[in-house]
């Protein structure tokens, strides 16, 4: 069981390390809104995502949906415009400062941009489906219901983190600048992602 927890933590880690969307986005939020509690909604819709594609990974369900042409360029055509336009609104936001304390993304559309970045984008799901699910297939029972839940977990913790760290980050910021050059660097991985996913069909 620990050898499975272990793996399960290298793994989970190695996946939700890489500077994206999604992690920018939760940084992001977590340093821009006015208490770190109003970040809560992307945070959750984050962790609860990958909790769902993890659990998907691990049945081989998620496998088998993207196996539909229909449904994969679907997909990615919704999660194209998502992206292109959280970009722009992206791009757009002044940091929020003593002077201008204003709350960028209310919670429905923190939920909205962190469900479709996790949801929509296929080479996220392949990327979980091909490493978390694949090595999940060499372990049953016990073992297999570890390895998930620390992956799970692994998740959780991470998202919760780095909300944590955006929100310290935004109160030494108080000039606002670093942030705004964060808003500018988020706009354009966005944009980045959403040039890859055209590219990729």
């Amino acid at each position: 069981m620990l050898s499975a927890a272990i793996h399960g933590f290298i793994l989970a880690f190695g996946l939700i390390l890489p500077l994206g969307v999604q992690n920018v986005f939760v940084f992001n939020q977590g340093a821009l809104q006015p208490k770190w509690t109003n970040a809560l909604p992307v945070v959750l819709t984050a962790a609860l995502c990958d909790t769902l594609l993890i659990s998907l990974a691990v049945l081989g369900i998620s496998a088998v949906v993207l196996e539909i042409s229909f449904l994969k360029v679907a997909l990615s055509l919704i999660g194209i415009a998502f992206l292109l336009y959280m970009g722009y609104m992206t791009w757009k936001s002044k940091p929020s400062t003593e002077e201008n304390n204003v709350q960028l993304f209310s919670a429905r559309k923190q939920i909205t941009f962190a469900a479709s970045v996790s949801l929509l984008n296929p080479h996220a799901i392949m990327d979980t489906i091909g490493v978390i699910g694949t090595s999940s297939l060499t372990y049953t029972g016990i073992e297999k219901a570890v390895f998930t839940i620390v992956c799970i977990l692994v998740s959780w913790l991470w998202f919760f983190g780095l909300s944590i760290v955006g929100r310290l980050v935004g109160k030494l910021d108080q000039t606002g600048q670093f942030l705004n050059t964060l808003n500018k660097i988020s706009a354009v991985i966005m944009w980045g992602t959403a040039v890859y996913l055209v590219f990729s069909f």
